[in-house]
């Protein structure tokens, strides 16, 4: 039997829709590409290493941002106050992951949230904190990377007294908005100074200004050495307080290699950009369907010690063959 024109017509349009449609049904069961949230308290500027970092660890776990998944980034360029209302944007956009790449980012994530998983850097111990229960298992919505900044605080006091091996008088510059971080960078400067046998003078900085006046204080009383407290605002002014130290000859002992990279003279800390990493990891791991409470706390032992040789003859200073042995980095 002969087919009308007409219907063979209306049976090839319609093979032609069914056609069309298989793509559609495809797409359809595709799962929807999970979304990553990163909550920073800094800036993306000088932040590439550490954002390569953690695609990289996130890569290591089988995830390619815009591949298989996406991020979402919320910077508070150093304007800690805002972090609450990211992290709340973040919950509000359900994410999948929010990864708090520092200790106020990571409380600030807290807050906002008890069933999104969080991933955290913290600069000191999270117990104490109160970001987990235990490190071994963290129980809660919450894990990450322990980078023992404050631990560390007594050893870098040690590596700025051998490099300045006459220094009596040590000046320390902490931000007094730092909360946890400082009152512990306080408390184990002046225990290890008092065994030292150190003076040390603490000053206070929480604004561009009064970084400023830090200086124009050591220019007057001429501290043998100053040691600079761990904080993310500090970091974000890292370029301001290596040209002061320089500029007015006064060594100086920072966190980390950001500092001594730009001419500051020696930094020892966690590697940072290794921390970014691993908090890849486990943000990947969470999007495979590990549970938070079942990832043990990361303790960071990648710490380095970073020396800029030039700036260290720039100050008339030798820097010890102990400390040349040691040291993960010689800039000259």
């Amino acid at each position: 039997m002969l087919l009308s024109r007409h219907t063979r017509r209306r049976d090839f349009i319609l093979a032609l829709g069914g056609a069309a449609a298989w793509p559609l049904a495809a797409r359809a069961q595709q799962p929807a590409m999970p979304v990553v949230g990163l909550l920073s308290s800094t800036s993306p500027d000088g932040s590439a290493e550490r954002l390569r970092a953690f695609r990289q660890g996130l890569k290591d776990t089988g995830y390619v941002e815009r591949e298989n998944v996406a991020i979402e980034y919320r910077w508070a360029d150093n304007q800690i106050d805002r972090l609450p209302l990211l992290a709340a944007e973040l919950v509000r956009r359900q994410v999948a992951v929010i990864a708090a790449l520092s200790t106020t980012s990571a409380q600030a994530a807290k807050a906002a949230t008890t069933t999104i998983p969080i991933v955290f850097l913290a600069g000191e111990d999270p117990v104490r904190l109160g970001l987990v229960t235990s490190l071994a298992r963290p129980g809660g919505n919450l894990t990450g990377i322990n980078l023992f900044s404050g631990e560390l605080n007594a050893k870098r006091l040690e590596l700025l007294r051998e490099m300045v091996p006459a220094a009596a008088r040590i000046a320390v510059l902490v931000n007094p908005a730092g909360g946890p971080q400082t009152e512990t960078t306080l408390r184990d400067v002046q225990s290890a100074g008092r065994a030292m046998g150190l003076q040390i003078q603490v000053l206070d900085a929480s604004t561009i200004r009064e970084i400023d006046a830090a200086f124009a204080t050591f220019v007057r009383e001429r501290p043998d050495a100053v040691f600079v407290g761990i904080d993310v605002f500090f970091n974000s002014r890292r370029a301001q307080l290596v040209n002061l130290a320089s500029r007015h000859a006064v060594p100086a002992s920072f966190v980390n290699r950001d500092f001594a990279e730009i001419g500051g003279l020696m930094s020892y800390g966690s590697n940072i950009a290794d921390t970014w990493r691993q908090a890849g990891v486990y943000t990947g791991q969470i999007l495979k369907g590990a549970k938070p409470a079942d990832l043990p706390v990361v303790q960071s032992n990648k710490f380095e010690l970073v020396i800029n040789a030039s700036t260290a003859r720039m100050l008339g200073l030798t820097v010890p063959d102990k400390l040349l042995v040691i040291a993960d980095e010689v800039i000259e």
